[in-house]
């Protein structure tokens, strides 16, 4: 029965056979909005292969990936080691999830990511991000009996509804309700005003992102030892969300470690600690936290998911730390990041529009602002009247359209273009983006002219929705 299923069943040909409904099977079943909004924008492209830091669509048009599924694939897509690592578990046939039993890969991780950590000494691993920030929320309030837990404004930490609690963008928490009670926002990179907060009453966790994803903005060293020092001095967990930013991707493995006598309490991966190939996260902590957790046999098990320490996972993580160490990837992510930031700086006397570039290692926003000359001032008064977000868009789209570059808007309602490309990005990758964004700006400069004229086109885009 099994030989007979298997000569039955091609993946590679049912999806060479039906490779261009993509679209149209998303926009019966699964979300039709997105699939709108990919045709206005111009992203709705049939991109058929992913390789290191490129996407090629069905004409064989290649393109620089600058967005690595919201930083999903720092070393690449489609890695040859964790390729090799994916094929060579599968034929280990090996014994995952017992449930009633420990495995080998999970503790091999946990070890691995432990000694590069040292002051942590144990590892819950999830399955995504918003899992872990969940799992900080859980472990916190429990290992001190206090509910209160303190967030920035404009963070993300995930859409379920824990981390959806923390979150810092009212546009995911609109049409959701109630939340849990006992997460309370706070300015960002502001000490006076966090402190002020753990002052009102006894709290849990201080959760932040060493650099927020939204708008890409970096703490200081400085907001954050004094955060550090904060949350002993009263009693509160410092998480640190490096969700997005651990990894490499910042320049270190991990964003903490720019920045000498920095310990978190609580340390969160995820996206990139798979090579993207896996769903998987980890949460990294003290023996103490955990102590206060898992405090008696028959709470062995108190905090646990199905899938959590899946045994592909684990072997793409140790796959994923083996390519970080041996192939120079994060020593690259530093050198090519500021060169872009570089590059994208010197820009800034030239385009009245160019405004600030920001950020650590390949993790950059650029963000735009108000032109002063008088035709380019009204247009960007009208079209910001009609909706704060989508100027940005308009300049992604020609640099997808005629450049062959993927970027994102940073978030809702700011003026901020977001870069996270692989690790792996080259030196004439770093060209290939300033000459096309250069050129982009340029145009973004003529008024009127045709990227007005796309703006004026999702202004009536975004009056229908």
């Amino acid at each position: 029965m099994s030989d007979q299923s298997d000569e039955n069943f091609d993946l590679a040909a049912l999806v060479q056979k039906r490779q261009g409904e993509k679209s149209a099977l998303f926009d019966k079943h699964i979300n039709p909005k997105l699939v709108q909004v990919l045709r206005t924008i111009g992203f709705d492209r049939n991109y058929v292969r992913g390789e290191g830091s490129y996407l090629w669509d069905e004409a064989g048009n290649k393109y620089l990936d600058c967005l690595s599924g919201y930083g999903m694939f720092n070393i690449g897509r489609n890695h040859p080691v964790i390729k090799k690592a994916v094929c060579d578990y599968l034929d280990l046939d090996d014994p995952w999830k017992i449930q009633m039993g420990t495995t080998l890969l999970p503790g091999l991780l946990a070890e691995r990511l432990l000694s590069l950590v040292p002051h942590m000494e144990k590892v819950f691993f999830t399955n995504s991000g918003a899992e872990c920030n969940e799992t900080a929320l859980k472990f916190s309030r429990c290992a001190t009996g206090r509910e209160r837990v303190i967030y920035c404004e404009r963070a993300f930490h995930g859409l379920t509804y824990g981390s959806l609690s923390m979150n810092g963008c009212n546009s995911f928490r609109d049409g959701f309700v109630s939340f849990l009670p006992g997460p309370v926002p706070v300015p960002f990179n502001d000490l006076e005003a966090l402190e002020a907060e753990l002052k009102r009453a006894p709290t849990a966790a201080f959760v932040v992102e060493p650099v927020q994803g939204k708008g890409v903005y970096p703490a200081s060293a400085e907001y954050l030892l004094g955060a550090q020092e904060l949350c002993r001095k009263y009693g509160a967990k410092f998480v640190l969300d490096e969700v997005q930013t651990g990894m490499g991707r910042t320049g270190k493995l991990f964003s903490f470690q720019h920045v000498a006598g920095l310990e978190p309490d609580m340390l969160l991966l995820s996206k990139s600690l798979s090579g993207g190939m896996v769903p998987v996260g980890a949460v990294l902590m003290k023996n103490e936290t955990y102590q206060r957790v898992f405090s008696s046999l028959d709470r062995c098990v108190v905090h646990s998911s199905t899938f959590c320490q899946g045994g592909l996972a684990m072997a793409c993580g140790l796959a994923t730390l083996h390519i970080l160490e041996n192939e120079g990837l994060i020593e690259n992510a530093a050198k090519q990041g500021q060169a872009l930031r570089d590059g994208l700086c010197a820009m800034i006397p030239k385009f009245d529009m160019l405004k600030e570039v920001r950020g650590q290692g390949l993790m950059i926003g650029i963000e735009l602002g108000a032109p002063k000359g008088l035709a380019l001032k009204s247009g960007w008064a009208l079209m910001h009247k009609a909706d704060k977000g989508l100027f940005p868009q308009c300049l992604l789209m020609p640099a997808l359209d005629k450049h062959h570059i993927l970027m994102q808007v940073a978030g809702h309602h700011m003026d901020v273009i977001k870069l996270l490309p692989p690790l792996a990005l080259t030196g004439e990758d770093v060209q290939w983006f300033l000459k096309a964004f250069e050129e982009v700006l340029a145009e973004a400069h003529k008024f009127p002219g045709p990227i007005w004229t796309t703006a004026a086109h999702l202004v009536k885009f975004a009056a229908k929705a």
